[in-house]
């Protein structure tokens, strides 16, 4: 079978542009492959386009449009997966700017389709009191619980997205005071999270039972499954929402019906705001790029807005009981107000 254009302009674009002088991260690459694994399943099923007859040329705006609406509709996926899958078809167009500039006019009518205005969801976390009974449910006299308990207090104290608790490894942790975690997030940005060394008490009995410390297990995973291997983001989801689930049937009221591995960190965000922690220090825990992502937390901390308002409220309204209540004048009493 010969090649199309199509598959060459996209095997160098994930194999070579997005890593090479991009500099993307594995995962960012991964979520590429897949829209366009998904672009081509949509081509074949509804464009009625073999892979092995499809060219570039062959790829219209209206194209693209079909396939962000069928995602929605056959896939019935978000506003915000959406705009995920379009963004990976708008990087790749514009590689393709330069790699094929004969199309250009087409090119940039795909990369004028705009991204969908999303809901932008309510952050779903947890209190200190939902956190402590999350927390209560791994059993520790099981070899499987101590990890667990290891795990999720790491990732609650770090503010650690999911992915960058399955890439640490034992090197990446320092246990002497003062103790801090390398995680490495987005982009491949690496930051260091200092952690209190109340905190890492399972973690360093952990690390012990099973051996972590040792050099020779240095570039090991630090959370792995039964065959050695590191955990996945699904397994790390399930760990969570086993424990959720049994905290919930003790009480409903602290634990969200739906909690994923990202609850822990919007947690711990909210926790270091209402304890008066700076948004700019808060920022770098997380490793947002901008203090302007880390504002979110602020617009949704309800009780930090009670607070603010309680201290700075003044009474306008008249206390106590109108008197054309009680004589019936009502504009006498409307002239006196």
């Amino acid at each position: 079978m010969k090649p199309t254009d199509f598959s060459k302009y996209l095997t160098d674009f994930l194999s070579k542009y997005l890593p090479g002088e991009r500099g993307a991260s594995r995962n960012t690459i991964s979520a590429y492959r897949d829209t366009f694994l998904l672009f081509i399943n949509y081509m074949e099923g509804s464009e009625l386009i073999s892979v092995k007859k499809l060219t570039i040329d062959m790829i219209k705006m209206e194209s693209v449009i079909g396939f962000l609406d069928w995602l929605q509709k056959e896939r019935k996926c978000s506003d915000s997966t959406r705009n995920v899958r379009l963004a990976a078809i708008h990087s790749f167009f514009r590689f393709m700017q330069y790699k094929n500039p004969d199309n250009l006019f087409e090119w940039q009518r795909i990369l004028s389709v705009p991204v969908k205005k999303a809901e932008h969801n309510i952050i779903n976390n947890l209190s200190l009191e939902g956190m402590k009974l999350l927390f209560e449910q791994p059993d520790l006299s099981l070899r499987k619980g101590r990890r667990d308990l290891a795990l999720l207090s790491l990732m609650y104290d770090s503010g650690a997205r999911v992915q960058e608790m399955i890439d640490l490894s034992p090197s990446m942790l320092r246990l002497e005071h003062p103790c801090t975690v390398k995680l490495v997030g987005k982009g491949n940005k690496a930051r260091i999270v200092p952690l209190m060394d109340q905190q890492i008490y399972f973690l360093k009995q952990y690390m012990s039972e099973n051996h972590l410390s040792e050099s020779r297990m240095c570039l090991h995973p630090l959370f792995y499954n039964s065959r050695k291997e590191k955990l996945t983001r699904a397994g790390v989801n399930h760990i969570l929402n086993c424990y959720a689930n049994m905290a919930r049937l003790k009480k409903p009221s602290v634990i969200p019906d739906k909690i994923s591995c990202h609850a822990l960190r919007h947690s711990k965000a909210m926790h270091l705001l209402q304890a008066g922690v700076n948004l700019v220090y808060i920022r770098d825990i997380l490793g947002h790029t901008s203090v302007q992502t880390t504002e979110i937390y602020a617009r949704a901390d309800s009780k930090q807005k009670r607070e603010a308002l309680e201290k700075s409220y003044t009474g306008v309204a008249p206390i106590g009981t109108p008197t054309w209540l009680a004589d019936e004048n009502l504009l006498t009493w409307l002239k006196c107000l």
